[in-house]
């Protein structure tokens, strides 16, 4: 990708890019459709044969399973070659993550090794620390575990009490603290726990052995999902941990912490593809299998109305993945084009598009609770069954909201990171801003004679976003500094950049698609679906957020200029959902 179609995080509210720059699924080589094909292989192989007694909490099966995962080679993919691992893009890394997601206990454990138990190390950590623990973890020797949360201290993570001091000798940090939800403790080897040195203002990182005296692993947790996934406490009493076992340098914990978050957001947003990908196959599968009233029930317009709503959702999903990925991917080279440090670049990569980060990770978590949920009422009564695959989907998708932050907190992360980085100057938002509202009678762009199927798409979506900059500027405007106090909007606004960002990404996957010569017929019917869902969200969104700051005087033509803005064609998406579900349905498994 060319530097100058290289969006900056959040640019894309004021910016349009060509669909010929735009990474897409159906672009990727033979090498990654390899490497997503291993991946399968491992969890129809070794996974889904044993997810009953990885249920049980059998912490030696699931260290076995990731070991073996190791063995193959699965826990290199984003470690370069002269650590032992393969060096692939992060679009690649992307791809493990959503292959892998449909591994339902297994992920979580998995990903969490090779994420955030991992990169840390890989991406702060000095020759030293990579060449002794990252070439470990990145055969499966040794498995990884990231310790961050406490009892008093979650969102909020500069609040832990976690200590570490400096022994009279200076060779150790003595170590005392208590983590907790810290996915797979019980059976760890490595950990990258964060502290405050003395009376620090903010955290320090350390690489901690779970060998050292004084690290002691509690019981796993009696979770709601994911029960296979190792999740326990894990308390730190004088753990001497030598001085340059230090990550990063002093008082960089809450750095490296926030690099992480958004890379391990990145990735659940591909993670949660893969699941809701599964759920949709087996959605399809028990349809066709299942008969009522002397008929599949695949067959009745309300079971199409939901196989239909799963797909659109995920497609669109996944194009926002995979156009996020190639913009880490095009900024990682650019910024390692001049021989710099390869970890320390990625971070930068990975924490520049923020934006992107939290949307991937709001929109895909919820998501797939929505195809978990109604893929369980797809079967029915059996989808309340613990005997099915749906039960175990519905419950483990139900993390992903809490996870790598809560949805409330990315929530508020996917306004204020693209408002910051505007103050900041990547890009012009309250001037286009200003602009718009000192012109909203005209705000609306016209339709234009003879314009093609995507120009209109494109049309609809840049009013969608000039709907966002009003809100943005009104929020702005009225509230001031206090804006950080309403919650409630900002939220209106993030579903407006969320539904937004996702239509575009969808838009322009499917115009290349067609420039690849692809039938994109049906297609077109996930498209004409999903803008039109959006323009609904955008709509109720934007007049929500209006109604929180506007006086009488803007009030009635804000609201006659937000339904402008989002006025779309009349498509019958009854009969496009319909083709879309006819296609699933004959395949009888996701094939889109």
């Amino acid at each position: 990708m060319e530097d100058s179609k290289l969006l900056k995080s959040g640019e894309f509210l004021v910016s349009e890019i060509s669909s010929d720059t735009m990474f897409i699924p159906e672009e990727f080589n033979e090498e990654q459709k390899m490497i997503a094909q291993t991946c399968k292989d491992f969890l129809e192989v070794e996974v889904y044969p044993n997810l009953e007694d990885v249920e049980k909490s059998d912490r030696e099966l699931m260290k076995t399973l990731l070991k073996k995962s190791g063995e193959l080679g699965l826990m290199g993919i984003s470690i370069p070659e002269d650590l032992g691992g393969f060096g692939q893009s992060f679009i690649t890394q992307m791809l493990v993550a959503e292959t892998t997601g449909a591994g339902y206990s297994f992920s979580v454990a998995y990903m969490a090794h090779c994420g955030i138990g991992t990169l840390p190390i890989m991406y702060y950590g000095n020759s030293d620390q990579r060449q002794k623990y990252v070439t470990k973890l990145a055969s499966g020797e040794s498995i990884g575990a990231y310790c961050l949360t406490e009892p008093g201290a979650g969102s909020d993570a500069n609040s832990g009490k976690s200590n570490a001091k400096l022994s009279e000798d200076g060779k150790h940090y003595i170590l005392n603290g208590q983590k907790m939800w810290i996915t797979n403790a019980g059976f760890a080897d490595t950990l990258v726990v964060f502290a405050k040195i003395d009376n620090d203002r903010v955290l320090s990182a350390f690489i901690v052995e779970t060998t050292y005296p004084g690290v002691v692993i509690g019981p796993d947790e009696h979770k709601m999902g994911i029960k296979g996934s190792s999740t326990a406490q894990i308390y730190f009493n004088d753990v001497k941990v030598p001085v340059e076992n230090l990550l990063g340098k002093r008082g960089e914990g809450f750095r490296i912490a926030l690099s992480i978050l958004h890379m391990g957001r990145l990735k659940l947003g591909a993670n949660v593809v893969g699941a809701a990908k599964k759920a949709i196959t087996d959605s399809v599968t028990y349809a066709n299998e299942r008969k009522q009233f002397g008929t599949y029930i695949s067959s009745f317009g309300a079971i199409k109305h939901k196989l239909a709503e799963q797909v659109i959702r995920t497609f669109a999903a996944e194009a926002a993945v995979y156009r996020a990925s190639a913009d880490i991917d095009a900024l990682l080279a650019k910024l390692t084009a001049d021989g710099g440090d390869y970890g320390r670049a990625a971070t930068e990569a990975i924490s520049h598009y923020a934006v992107e980060a939290a949307i991937l990770k709001v929109a895909g978590s919820e998501m797939l609770d929505y195809v978990a949920d109604e893929a369980v009422q797809i079967f029915g009564g059996m989808g309340y069954s613990a005997e099915t695959m749906v039960d175990r989907g519905y419950r483990d998708s139900r993390i992903n909201r809490i996870f790598e932050g809560t949805n409330e907190i990315n929530r508020l992360l996917v306004v204020d990171t693209a408002m910051k980085r505007a103050m900041k100057g990547d890009f012009p938002l309250f001037a286009e801003a200003e602009k718009l509202w000192n012109s909203m009678e005209k705000a609306a762009s016209p339709e234009k004679n003879g314009e093609s199927y995507f120009e209109e798409k494109h049309r609809y979506i840049r009013n969608f976003k000039k709907a966002i900059l009003l809100c943005i500027h009104g929020t702005n405007t009225t509230f001031g500094k206090t804006i950080v106090s309403e919650q409630e909007t900002l939220n209106n606004i993030a579903d407006m950049m969320m539904a937004t960002y996702l239509s575009e990404s969808l838009a322009l996957r499917i115009e290349k698609m067609e420039i690849m010569k692809k039938d994109v017929s049906l297609y077109k019917d996930i498209l004409d679906v999903n803008v039109h869902n959006a323009a609904s969200t955008v709509r109720k969104a934007g007049l929500d957020a209006i109604s929180s700051f506007c006086t009488t005087d803007t009030c009635t033509q804000l609201m006659k200029t937000i339904d402008e803005l989002t006025k779309t064609s009349c498509i019958n998406v009854k009969e496009a959902r319909r083709r879309i579900a006819d296609k699933l349905i004959a395949d009888n498994c996701y094939k889109f």
